[in-house]
């Protein structure tokens, strides 16, 4: 009974070699012929790619770097790597990495970089459990190019940045970054270092040691826009790392004003305006490199590139957090220069919402909110901006606005008219234009006499919300504070929002956050492997 198993097995074995040659060589013949594309558009319709993935279980490996490499080319086409998402490709390419043949190791690779440029297909490798395997290969000198941009694609996705924590990929590419000396970096290595610092454990990881100081040293040294873009992700984090940035702020603040590469001060900028450490002195920083006439100068609508003046608004914003740095500001007559910078970039969202923060910032400020409130027509700008479409200057707009009302009588009265307009604009049009006539009994009192009584609507306290022992009896807040306290949302004196109390932010009215940038940081995602798009 044994020899006939031995016998058939040797049988079977004998037959599978021939086959995976015929295979071999039919499949030889079509690669051939799908160098025309009519030819391989016409094997696509034949379902091709299908019969392909199926020979990926093979074990010949003389045919899987045939297959392979027939599904590499097929992969430029968006069809035929759609026809690769719809069945297992990647989970059977997975089991081919590593391997001891460094062919197909190399064309299988190669294949999965086509396909990583698919965010679900990215989210299957992954899966798959090819991340720490591709870190593995960053050891290879071989493959460790292309390893390198599959993990580069990888890193785009949000979801998938704090799964690299939790392999040696970090230390790896940090000791490729210091072993380039002053050599260029490749285009690769950085752009992944740049992707991973977005993630506040990966920078961390990259903090650790004398690794800041290290890419301090190389970025300040060499003036490597790319190198200090890294650096700056890093600082966006609150924590450990971004206090181990007071050591440099001299070092960023004396690059500022110098005749540096524009790309690498809108990096140095863009570093500190992320640095709202509450023991950092911003007034000495200010005053020992003079850096007030460069913010004044940069303001102007057309002095530089956009992407400088707007880093230069976000500056102003950070530095206004300190008192002194505010008032130090105010009377260099930035404020002004602010609100010819609105006007000038009025269609421009990112510039509106960062310049209306600088406002907000200043307000808590009893100098600033002085100036703002008695010499510029900021709050007009604000109340126009009040029912903007973007959801972001709303809100901001609203807590400055707030805040404007607590302190100043007569804004209050014109911000909570403008609200309680807004919210009502529907109904007060039907009642200032529609005809009155007693055909319509509901337009007045039980006595016959209208409701208005040829009076301002708005002069009508008793047709306000009301709460007692909540809200003032004389109308003085607006209808949507009454919804506000409904929703749980603490009122401060006469109805408005203290400005010691939480901002629209979550964060306390001392240190408020700034609205995020355009500059493409995200807040992380919770480790899972899922899918998600990125930038």
């Amino acid at each position: 009974m044994k020899k006939e198993y031995e016998k058939a097995l040797k049988k079977y074995h004998g037959l599978l070699t021939k086959q995976e040659q015929l295979l071999r060589v039919a499949l030889y013949l079509l690669l051939n012929l799908s160098e025309d594309t009519r030819t391989e558009l016409k094997m696509r319709n034949k379902n091709i790619v299908h019969l392909l993935v199926k020979t990926l279980d093979r074990d010949s490996e003389e045919l899987l770097v045939l297959v392979v490499s027939f599904l590499k080319k097929l992969s430029i086409f968006l069809e035929n790597k759609n026809d690769m998402a719809e069945i297992d490709t990647v989970e059977k390419l997975a089991k081919l990495v590593p391997c001891e043949h460094e062919d197909l190791l190399n064309v299988t690779l190669r294949l999965l970089l086509n396909l990583s440029f698919d965010t679900g297909l990215r989210s299957k490798m992954v899966q798959a459990d090819l991340l720490p395997k591709l870190t593995t290969l960053l050891g290879d000198e071989a493959q460790r190019q292309i390893a390198m941009c599959i993990l580069y694609h990888i890193s785009m996705d949000d979801r998938f940045k704090s799964m690299f924590a939790y392999t040696d990929c970090i230390p790896q590419v940090m000791k490729m970054l210091f072993d380039c000396g002053e050599e260029r970096i490749d285009a690769e290595l950085i752009s992944f270092c740049i992707n991973l610092a977005a993630n506040k454990r990966n920078a961390q990881i990259m903090c650790e040691g004398n690794g800041l100081k290290m890419l301090m040293k190389r970025a300040l040294k060499l003036k490597d826009p790319l190198m200090m873009k890294m650096i700056r992700n890093i600082s966006q984090h609150d924590g450990p790392s971004k206090n181990l940035f007071i050591d440099y702020v001299g070092d960023l603040a004396a690059q500022i004003g110098l005749k540096e590469e524009e790309e690498f001060v809108i990096e140095c900028l863009g570093t500190l305006s992320n640095l709202t450490i509450p023991d950092l002195d911003w007034e000495l920083v200010l005053k020992e490199y003079n850096l007030v006439p460069y913010l004044k100068d940069h303001l102007k609508p057309g002095s530089a590139e956009d992407d400088l003046i707007l880093e230069v608004v976000i500056m102003i914003g950070t530095v206004s957090m300190d008192d002194s740095c505010a008032v130090m500001l105010a009377k260099s007559g930035i404020i002004p220069a602010l609100i010819e910078l609105l006007n000038a970039q009025q269609e421009d969202d990112e510039f509106v919402c960062q310049i209306v923060y600088v406002f907000y910032q200043m307000v808590f400020h009893q100098a600033t909110r002085d100036v703002i409130i008695k010499e510029t027509q900021a709050p007009a700008y604000l109340i126009d901006l009040m029912h903007d479409k973007n959801a972001e200057i709303r809100k901001v707009c609203d807590n400055t606005l707030d805040i404007i009302a607590e302190y100043d009588v007569e804004w209050g009265k014109k911000i909570q008219s403008e609200k309680f307009r807004w919210h009502n604009s529907q109904w007060l049009e039907m009642v200032e234009n529609r005809q009155m006539d007693e055909a319509e009994p509901y337009m007045y009192g039980d006595d016959g006499e209208p409701f208005l009584q040829n009076g301002d609507i708005l002069e009508r306290p008793d047709l306000f919300y009301s709460a007692d022992g909540i809200i003032p009896a004389d109308g003085a807040i607006s209808p949507e504070f009454y919804t506000d306290y409904q929703n749980g949302d603490l009122l401060g004196p006469q109805g408005f929002p203290s400005s010691s109390l939480t901002d629209g932010y979550g964060q306390t009215g001392v240190t408020p956050a700034r609205p995020a940038t355009a500059y493409g940081f995200r807040p992380d995602e919770q480790f899972y492997y899922g899918y998600t798009a990125s930038r």
